[in-house]
Parts: structure tokens; sequence; C-alpha cells
């Protein structure tokens, strides 16, 4: 049996005062337990803009007609609303386990030895990032799913996917200061890769809110521009990305660049040819539900995979303790 310490009257109040600062003291975790919990609030981010998806595409957004209640009278769904109720109430509940998941990381981060203020304030920007798209959640109901406030809604989880990008890439490396592996025209081109990307996923947010699918079977508002013409401007865009990505590549190659950011560039590559791939299907095949999911998690792994290219850009060196002749131990520098 595991024998549980006892806890003082002190160490009760401590607990309660400052939680993170006593389960710290007490727990070192590995640093790929660190890594773990970071990258499950990373899934757990992509998740969750995969089930919103499914709440929208099957006609659910407003199953729960009101908010923080699921209706007037009932905090859960009832079984007189249908499957409608039971995917947004559903979807409402995986924000707990979102939530839970942050939490696990930035427990995790907290704990780590030595402690790593820049993991913990990650962690924290996550946490805060959720709770303000709870809210907008809420929003989103409460005005009957208008088409502005569901775009934000999704460009606020692509600013969670982001931090929580970053956050599982820094508990992989260490906290010096980066040392650039590429060029400064390099890096200006990928910076110029991040932006278009991120223009790409914002279009794709107007497209949505101008599209067929409103997110409930009820008259909903959408955006009042031409669909196919906003969604001609969204192809554009990602052809653009396709070809910054291909030339990249071969620059990274021409400059005979570490093998980091050049396989992180390849990655980046097929993920949007994949995502292309699936856009057109959708396009000409009238928008099919399962398509457009898809196409919804494809914008989250784009999104992932160009985060990862500019991430690639640099290296820290993280010191470690390891022996060395004649003494107990030494301080090195290794590569993250």
């Amino acid at each position: 049996m595991v024998r549980v310490p006892n806890l003082t009257r002190a160490d009760a109040v401590e607990a309660v005062r400052n939680p993170l600062a006593f389960i710290a003291e007490r727990w070192t975790p590995k640093p790929r337990t660190v890594q773990r919990a970071a990258l499950a609030a990373l899934v757990m981010a992509v998740v969750i803009v995969v089930t919103g998806g499914a709440v929208r595409l099957t006609g659910s957004g407003l199953g729960c007609p009101t908010w923080p209640k699921c209706t007037d009278d009932s905090i859960t769904n009832t079984s007189e609303m249908g499957i409608h109720g039971v995917i947004e109430f559903g979807n409402r509940m995986l924000t707990y386990v979102l939530s839970a998941a942050v939490g696990w990381a930035i427990i995790a981060a907290r704990s780590q030895k030595p402690r790593r203020h820049s993991l913990t304030r990650l962690g924290w920007a996550q946490f805060w990032v959720v709770m303000g798209n709870a809210v907008l959640g809420g929003i989103v109901v409460l005005v009957g799913l208008n088409p502005y406030t569901v775009a934000a809604h999704f460009l606020l989880s692509t600013a969670l996917i982001a931090v929580a990008t970053v956050m599982w890439q820094r508990t992989r490396e260490g906290d010096s200061e980066p040392r650039p592996l590429v060029g400064k025209s390099v890096q200006q081109l990928v910076w110029a890769l991040v932006a278009v990307t991120a223009l790409l996923i914002a279009v794709g947010t107007v497209v949505t809110g101008a599209g067929p699918h409103a997110g409930d079977s009820s008259e909903v508002e959408r955006i009042p521009l031409d669909w196919e013409n906003i969604t001609r401007l969204h192809a554009v865009l990602a052809w653009i990305v396709v070809t910054l990505a291909f030339a990249l590549w071969f620059v990274l190659r021409a400059v005979d660049a570490p093998k980091g950011p050049l396989h992180r560039t390849r990655d980046l590559f097929l993920v949007l040819l994949g995502q292309g791939a699936i856009g057109y299907v959708q396009y000409f095949t009238d928008l099919p539900e399962v398509l457009v999911g898809l196409h919804m998690l494809g914008s989250c792994l784009v999104w992932i995979a160009t985060l990862r290219v500019l991430l690639s850009l640099r290296e820290r060196h993280e010191a470690v303790e390891v022996p060395g002749p004649g003494q107990s131990t030494q301080r090195v520098a290794t590569r993250a």
C-alpha cells in the first residue's frame, strides 16, 4: 500500500492558500511528464474545435437555447431536446475536460525543478483564453449564432492552439537565449508564411459565416457576402501558403539548413496538400458535413505545422547536471 503522509494543520492551511506551491514542494515531475501534460492540453484544444464544428454541422448550435444553463429551468439537457441537446451539452462538458488538461499542464510546469516561469505563464495564458472563449461561446448562443461571434469563437480557439503549441515546444527545450539556425531573410520568409496562414484561417471563418451551414435548423443570420467569391479568395490564399511553403523548402535546401527546419517544412507541405484536397472535394460535392468537419481539423493541423516551422528556426540549449572526472557533477550544455 502507498503510505499517505500526515498533513498538519499548517500544511492544510498552506494547501488552501497556495495549492500550486504546496504541490510543487512535494512533487517533481519528470521532463517527459511535463511534455505529455503540455501535449494533452494541445490535443484537447484541437478536439474542442472539432467537436464545436460537429455542433454546427449537425444543426445543434441552439440545442441548448440559453447559457450558462441548457434551458431556463435545467442546467443539463432534457430528453425532450433530442439529439441536438445531447450534442450541444456534450460539447459544453468537453470544456471542462479541456480545462482539466490545461490545469494539469499548469501544475506540471509549476512543479518542475528548477522552476520555469515561462512555462507556467504559457499554461496560465491557455487557462484565461479557455475561460474567455467559454464566455464568448455563451454569447454566441445568446445572440442566436450570430456569424461574427461564431467567427470570433473559432479565432480565439486558434489563438489557444498557438499558445498550446508554443508551450509544448518549450517543454522540449531549455531556457537559454535562442540561437538562430537560419539567416534573417529566411526568418522573414517564414514570418510571411505565418502571416498569410493566419489570414487564410481568418478568411475561412468568413467563408463559414457566409456559407450554408448556419449551425441550426432555424433561420440564422449569415454574413452578407457572396459565398462563392469569398471561397475563391480563400482558395487563392491557400495557394499562396502552399507556394511559400514550397519556396521555403527550396531555400532551406539551398542554404544547407539543419534538418529540423527542413523536416518541419516538409511536414507542413504534406498537411497543406491534404487540406487542399479536402477543400476542393468538399467544394465540388456541395459541402458534405463529414468533409467540412475534416477541413476544420485540417485547419488546426495546418496552423500547428506552420507554428512548428517558425519554432524550428532557433534552438535553445539546456544545462544538465552530469558526473564529471574528479568531481561529483559538472554542468554541460546540451541541445534541446
